[in-house]
């Protein structure tokens, strides 16, 4: 199999009889790339040195927006500051506003050139650089010349003016997470309110309510299903409320948080130009330097995120044991048939959409550990190990994202209760005798139940068989809103 080099070198050769080629050069040398590449020769040595996850920037569009804005809010400042001409700013703002129309045809092509893996060393140079690359060529179009003619629009001196890598990567990865968060919110309340829609449809079922897998106390359907809604909601808030502090960014600290290579003001007014452009209170971090080494509110958010993976996966957990048999299990509910279940057991049918959620969790909570530990790896000035957080951070998101979609969709909307079952068990548990011990005490309660349980007999027939209590004092303390009905708090 051929190696990621030698597939970009035969693709360049293929071209070369139709003069399809130009050749671009860097510190390390010269590099011939296919003549309508938008990428450059930084991008094409980053293609070649991390053939890791197989994953490129292209994948995350909230990230590639992310570097959209931060270089058209430099290209605003830097031209107000004289930094670079009015011409070349325009050109910067003309690639940058075409990358941020996702779906154009415009769009559409440029994105498609940012090819660098999200799994790379060099603390996020290659992305840096990749973008740089992408806007300057298209800026050169947009002038009038041809991608490649650096000496009219640069990606270093002009799209990079007043920047490094150090400011501009942290900053386009928090907007990015922080995009990402705001759509995992979106498909989460989805999920939030279809959990209320059947907390609300099964009110009235009657069922078993159980501790450490053995029966409790009784409880409806619904109550269990307005649980899981305020789980989701809890999940939801706290996402939104960690990804607040990602709107606080080191741009402007260029390479280690002091500024070097921009001018004085520069810091202020490019957070300014960014918090106007995307319409978000991006604020300048209190302290750039100290804001460029410390990753820590990464770990927050994801922190946040493996939060949310635990509560939503204990959700599929109890899906699955409730909808377990359909004969030999719990049986309560009904997750609806949307595949065989099978390839040897006829009309069998499992629960694969809690499964697959279940299995998105546990990524979740996997990748949680990574960015804690690359977050620990900063040393001194700088944490080379922003990349790897920023894939698990934005994979993590679009896969929850993605499982909370599928799981509303495909599960929650289409369960069914198992009215009568529910009812039945009730009636045959000996978890009723919890009620009756307000009136005959513990005592009497336990020998009770130890008799239903060595008998196999019923506690209502044991407790009229005893005359513990009258039929009407028993029907009243069993019912089902006298069981279930949170009781009123006396103040």
């Amino acid at each position: 199999m051929r190696t990621v080099s030698e597939r970009l070198a035969a693709a360049i050769a293929a071209q070369q009889p139709l003069g399809g080629i130009r050749t671009e050069h860097d510190s390390l040398g010269t590099r011939e790339l296919p003549a309508d590449a938008y990428y450059g020769v930084q991008t094409l040595r980053a293609i070649e040195n991390f053939p890791i996850s197989g994953v490129k920037l292209r994948r995350f569009g909230h990230l590639v927006s992310a570097l959209a804005y931060v270089k058209k809010a430099a290209a605003l400042a830097n031209a107000e500051f004289g930094s670079i001409t009015q011409e070349k700013a325009t050109a910067i703002i003309g690639a940058c506003d075409e990358l941020l129309e996702p779906g154009s045809p415009a769009a559409v092509r440029l994105r498609e050139d940012f090819m660098v893996d999200m799994v790379q060393g060099g603390a996020g140079t290659s992305t840096n650089m990749n973008a740089n690359e992408v806007i300057a060529n298209r800026g050169l179009e947009l002038m009038g010349h041809h991608k490649g003619e650096y000496r009219y629009l640069h990606p270093n001196d002009d799209v990079n003016c007043s920047q490094s890598t150090n400011d501009v990567y942290p900053t386009a990865v928090k907007l990015g997470v922080y995009l990402s968060v705001q759509d995992v919110a979106a498909a989460l309340t989805e999920l939030q309110n279809a959990l209320r829609a059947k907390a609300v449809e099964f009110g009235d079922v009657i069922k078993m309510g159980r501790t450490q897998l053995q029966d409790a106390v009784p409880m409806t359907l619904g109550q269990e299903f307005g649980a899981y809604a305020v789980m989701i909601g809890e999940a939801i808030s706290h996402l939104r409320r960690i990804a607040q502090d990602l709107l606080s960014v080191n741009l402007g600290g260029t390479a280690i948080g002091t500024g070097i290579t921009s001018p004085p003001g520069y810091a202020e007014l490019v957070n300014r130009k960014l918090a106007e452009i995307t319409g978000l209170p991006i604020r300048e971090a209190e302290n750039l330097v100290e804001a460029t080494q410390d990753s820590g509110d990464f770990v927050a958010v994801s922190g946040t995120l493996k939060r949310a993976a635990v509560q939503l996966s204990k959700i599929c957990n109890d899906l699955r044991l409730l909808s377990s048999g359909p004969r030999a299990g719990l049986g309560e509910i009904n997750l609806p048939a949307v595949q065989p279940g099978s390839s040897i057991m006829p009309g069998k049918v499992n629960p694969v959409i809690p499964e697959v959620v279940n299995q998105v969790c546990f990524q979740l909570i996997g990748y949680d550990m990574t960015v804690t530990m690359a977050a620990e790896a900063s040393q001194l000035e700088l944490n080379m190990a922003e990349p790897i957080m920023a894939y698990d951070l934005l994979m993590g998101l679009m896969m929850l994202r993605n499982a909370a979609i599928t799981l509303t969709s495909r599960c929650i909307t289409g369960i069914t209760a198992n009215r009568e079952h529910c009812r039945d068990l009730v009636a045959h548990s000996i978890g009723l005798v919890t009620a009756l011990v307000p009136k005959l005490g513990y005592e009497q309660s336990a020998a009770i139940a130890k008799e239903a349980l060595r008998t196999g007999g019923s506690v209502y027939d044991l407790v009229l068989e005893r005359g513990a209590l009258s039929k009407d004092e028993l029907d009243e303390l069993l019912s089902p809103e006298k069981m279930t009905a949170p009781r009123s708090r006396t103040l």
